[in-house]
């Protein structure tokens, strides 16, 4: 398990199987230094309009193998707790509170 702190100092979780699902995608494997990154240092962050507890860290990315795209992380953020979802590469920033 790996954690990271966030643009709040926020202390967020990566489990070895959440990594490991991330870099089943041939996108993510090179992007993976970029996870901290984005979440020291987010363009944007948005609150997931069907989950309040859901923050989406963006940031963009200009050499993914698939082009130009927003490289989300999805956090789940419960009281003593914050751990990764899922991370993505997106064309389109989710709609929602912006927190940044």
């Amino acid at each position: 398990m790996t954690t990271f702190t966030d643009f709040q100092g926020r202390q967020i979780r990566l489990t070895d199987e959440r990594r490991q699902h991330i870099l089943e995608h041939p996108e993510m494997t090179a992007l993976e230094h970029e996870l901290e990154q984005t979440l020291i240092e987010p363009e944007k962050v948005r609150r997931s309009q069907s989950d309040p507890s859901v923050i989406l860290y963006y940031r963009y990315c200009k050499d993914t193998i698939v082009g130009e795209k927003w490289l989300c992380i999805v956090v789940k953020i419960l009281i003593n707790d914050a751990f990764i979802l899922t991370v993505y590469l997106t064309n389109k920033l989710k709609s929602g509170e912006s927190l940044r």
